[in-house]
């Protein structure tokens, strides 16, 4: 391999006689270099984009929440509850209900879901983040925190006392309803406060007091819906999930973050896949040139290659000469590009010079996996396209 390596590198930074070979070598070269730059800066810019858009529903999502096996609420015992309580990997946990209802103001109607929590809730997930208006509310109390587009459609203001704010929920039971006035359960509410996440969950949730809501649904004091838990920093999810398993005898099922956000996961990976595939259509392309070129440099050179074989270099090494010529290449080019490409990142990433809003860059993040992703990307279809331009060389193209 050390004479190959010996000559390529001679290719590589010496000129060609053939002033069309050079500037087709420097095309290709340049095409790299941009090439490895684009796309991870692309790559960059997604996965700030994904952390950005992630970083809206992750407020209110917690680390790892139990839900019922069967039916749609689950009994949990004091016992369990210690068993929780006393697990060093969980910090913290929160009770909590959902159940769709139908909620009632100034004649319009809105059906959402209530969700009833406990005092525990704003320690699990971070509530006041989202606050877009307002404060969280007090446990034990008919006030309410509602989503920014059940409030846009109501057209609903906060401490409206004047008016009205009517939740209706529906009897639990069989048979007949006798009348339409006994087939809910209803209350007024007080709202104190106004949430902005994104579209989907300002429309979906109404947060209220966990004892309000058990009332409301007719539930007994240690029927819940819903268990969310925040781990300690530094645990592991999967031990935490086997001991909750335990604890629970599998009846429940736990799901983590992503999990709970599944088709919003799903989709920015498939978008981002799609962006890394067009990216890598663009590179392909590019490496067109480089393999001309080295086809080009391998006719520029019969006659220096024929010299070598007569005496006595192997086909396979000449082949490899020019397999570690246009390997050199791309290393060189992607290493260029990759640098400059880091340099555009991390210039965005601490000095902001593109704005969405006044008060809002746009998001970027530089990570050391992208960074291996167009290294990798780089370097196979460099060493694949060399490859094939250096199969031309062969027995019959030097008799």
């Amino acid at each position: 391999m050390n004479f190959p390596f010996y000559i390529a590198k001679r290719y590589v930074f010496s000129r060609s006689s053939n002033n069309a070979i050079n500037i087709i070598s420097k095309i290709a070269l340049g095409g790299i270099v941009i090439g490895a730059m684009v796309l991870f800066v692309f790559m960059s810019i997604f996965s700030g984009l994904k952390e950005f858009s992630l970083s809206f529903s992750n407020d209110f999502d917690p680390d790892l929440k139990i839900i019922p096996k069967y039916g749609k609420s689950f009994l949990i015992s004091e016992d369990q509850k210690q068993k929780i309580k006393s697990n060093k990997d969980i910090a913290f946990y929160s009770k909590t209900i959902e159940e769709k209802v139908l909620f009632l103001y100034k004649s319009k109607e809105q059906v959402a879901y209530i969700k009833g929590v406990d005092g525990q809730y704003n320690l699990v997930n971070n509530v006041n983040k989202a606050m877009y208006q307002g404060q969280w509310i007090a446990p034990k109390t008919p006030q309410v925190v509602i989503g920014s587009m059940i409030a846009q459609k109501l057209s609903l203001g906060l401490f409206d006392l004047d008016n009205a704010f009517e939740i209706f929920v529906p009897k639990p039971g069989k048979g007949a309803i006798s009348s339409p006035e006994n087939a809910f359960n209803k209350s007024n509410l007080v709202p104190i406060g106004i949430y902005a996440i994104n579209d989907e969950l300002d429309s979906k949730y109404v947060f209220a007091d966990l004892e309000l809501t058990q009332e409301l649904l007719e539930y007994k004091p240690n029927q819940i819906s819903g268990l969310e838990i925040k781990l300690s920093p530094n645990a592991k999810s999967e031990t935490v999930v086997t001991d909750l398993n335990t604890i629970f005898s599998n009846q429940v099922i736990i799901k983590n973050r992503a999990q709970l956000n599944d088709s919003l996961y799903k989709m920015l990976n498939t978008e981002n896949t799609v962006l890394y595939l067009i990216c890598t259509l663009v590179i392909i392309l590019i490496l067109f040139t480089l393999a001309g070129a080295i086809i080009m440099m391998i006719l520029d050179k019969k006659d220096n290659l024929k010299t070598l074989y007569n005496v006595g270099t192997p086909i396979p090494d000449l082949r490899k000469i020019f397999l570690l010529q246009g390997t050199l290449l791309t290393v060189f080019g992607g290493l260029i590009g990759l640098f400059l490409g880091i340099i555009i990142v991390l210039i965005q990433q601490y000095f902001k010079v593109v704005m969405i809003t006044e008060s809002l860059a746009y998001p970027v993040i530089f990570n050391l996996q992208n960074v291996a992703i167009v290294l990798a990307t780089i370097i196979t279809l460099g060493v694949m396209a060399s490859f094939i331009a250096g199969s031309r060389v062969s027995k019959k193209l030097l008799e």
